[in-house]
Order: C-alpha cells, then structure tokens, then sequence
C-alpha cells in the first residue's frame, strides 16, 4: 500500500505537466521566495531601429507586462548587436540579455522570469538560453518563458486571431482575395513551424491565407505555386513578425510586392507587427502567467521518473 501511494506522489508532477500540456510542472516561482529574495521580468525582443513600430509593438507589450506584473522588477533587452549599436549611434542604448542579467544579479536579483517575443523556438531562442544558462549560478532561480509559436494550443489561436482580424478588415471582398502571411523564416528544422502554421491555417477553413518566408521554409515560390493554384487575383502581404520593421518595409512591402506584381497580382502590403495585436500580446503574457507558475522538466529528469517507475513494477 505504501509503494503505491509513493507511486501516485512521484508521478503526480507528471500527471500534471501532462494535463497542462508539454514538458512542465506545476511549480510556483514567487511562493518559493525567501524573505529578502527579489524577483525581476526581463523581456527579450530582436529589436527594430524603426520608432513607430517600436512604439507600436515592444513599448506596447513592455508597458503592459509592467501593469500585468507589479510584483515584478522591470527590465528589457535586445538580442540583434546590429539594431542596439545603431540605435546607440542615435542615443538609445539597449543591453543585450547576458549585460542585463549580470546588472540584475549585481542588485540582487535572485529570482528572475525571461520572456521573449520571439515567433518561434528558433536560433534567437537558443542564444537566449545560452546566455541563461552562463548566469544561472549566480541566481536562486531563472526561467525562460516559451516563443509565441510553442504547442498546437498557441498555433490554434494565432490562426483563429488572424483569420478573425483580416477576414474582418477585408470585409465583403471577393473569394480571390489572398492573404500571404511573410515569416522571417530560419536555416534550422524549426522553420517547419511555419509549414505547420500554414496547414493549420487552411485546416481551419482559411485556405486563402498562405505563409512564405525570407530566409527559409515555405519559400516565395512555393508561397507563390498556391497563389496560382488557388487563381488568386488580388493580394495582401502582412509581416508574420513581431515588428514590422527592416524586413517589413524593404522585403515584403518592396522586392515580394514587386515579384508579385510582375506575376500579375495586385498587390497591397499591411504593415502591422504581430507585436501591435492586443491579442497577440495577451498570448505573451500567459506565456509569463504560465511561466510564474510552472518549471520546465529537462528530459533527464522525466527518464529518471520513468526509471523509478518500472524499478518497482
């Protein structure tokens, strides 16, 4: 009888996990503070040189995580070296996630929550945990909240907030009426989120609605093969990032506007970061919610688990 109710205590974390969905475990962050121990939020963004989507998108969700979590000291960063020395030759200086971790631990910062806007669980993700993993040493405790694309559940709703959004901008126009969602896109295997994204889009009845990306997976052309497919006539680009910034104004709204008006489409660019959609950005702050309350397990850990189980079999 004992054996079993160890049973039931050692997998109850997993039971968890496994009802909340991927690979975490209830664990509340601030309740394991002791009396003297600060926690801080420190948001990551790629960043943008650009002020008016800047304001639009990370001021935007900077201001409102600060609303949504008082108890938490404040603190950003930027990961792109080529925006934060340009926006230093202008007078803005914006520290990159290592130099703002240090300054945290350096005020005595034990406790801290890292969140990115990041799309996706790519390249930018893994220099961020990189950075996390050189400091941890020197905190209690640091967690790295999850991109806005990181289980089914959130694909599902960034389909259900677009389709809602640009069906409803677009209003009583014709079925031709396309909509090309333009992703930053990456050399890694996680540019297949971006396939996935698309066949989500067209599962849930959007199939209208195509994605491509600059620098990988669905590529223009074969963004370009639905098009014609599907004898699209008129088109309307939207940056499938956070900020519409550089790749926004020069790629989408200037060479894939172009490339598509020479195939005979007409052609409309809607320059609105992912980051300007409230809805977007309440995805962000469950992320932190979620985080807050949750430990991810490391797949170690998991085995021991299964390990002890079958040991007692």
């Amino acid at each position: 009888m004992k054996n079993k109710f160890f049973l039931l205590f050692l997998f109850l974390p997993l039971f968890i996990y496994a009802h909340e969905g991927g690979n975490f475990i209830a664990d509340d962050l601030l309740a394991t503070m002791k009396p003297g121990e600060k926690a801080a939020l420190l948001m990551v963004h790629f960043g943008t040189t650009y002020d008016d989507t800047r304001t639009m998108t990370i001021d935007a969700i900077n201001s409102k995580t600060k609303e949504t979590f008082p108890e938490l000291e404040f603190r950003e960063a930027y990961t792109s070296r080529i925006i934060i020395r340009k926006l230093k030759e202008r007078g803005i200086d914006k520290p990159t996630p290592l130099e703002a971790l240090l300054k945290l631990c350096s005020e005595g910062y034990t406790h801290v929550v890292v969140q990115s806007t990041n799309i996706i669980d790519g390249v930018e993700m893994e220099s961020l945990r990189r950075d996390v993993e050189s400091v941890q040493p020197f905190f209690r405790e640091i967690r790295v909240g999850t991109p806005l694309l990181y289980s089914v559940e959130d694909a599902e709703k960034v389909v259900k907030i677009l389709g809602e959004r640009h069906h409803a901008a677009q209003g009583n126009k014709s079925n031709r009426e396309s909509f090309v969602l333009v992703g930053h896109g990456t050399y890694t295997p996680s540019t297949a989120i971006y396939s996935q994204m698309d066949y989500m889009l067209k599962a849930n009845g959007l199939t209208n609605f195509h994605l491509g990306t600059i620098e990988g997976y669905p590529t223009f052309d074969t963004m370009l093969a639905q098009l014609k497919a599907g004898k699209a006539k008129r088109v309307t680009l939207v940056p499938f990032m956070f900020v519409a910034g550089d790749h926004a104004k020069n790629d989408i709204a200037g060479e894939w506007k172009e490339m598509l008006e020479k195939e005979g489409f007409t052609v409309s660019a809607q320059l609105e970061g992912l980051g300007q959609i409230p809805e977007i950005q309440e995805i962000f702050i469950d992320h932190i919610r979620f985080g807050l309350k949750h430990r991810m397990l490391d797949i170690m850990t998991k085995k021991a688990a299964y390990a002890a189980g079958k040991d007692t079999e």
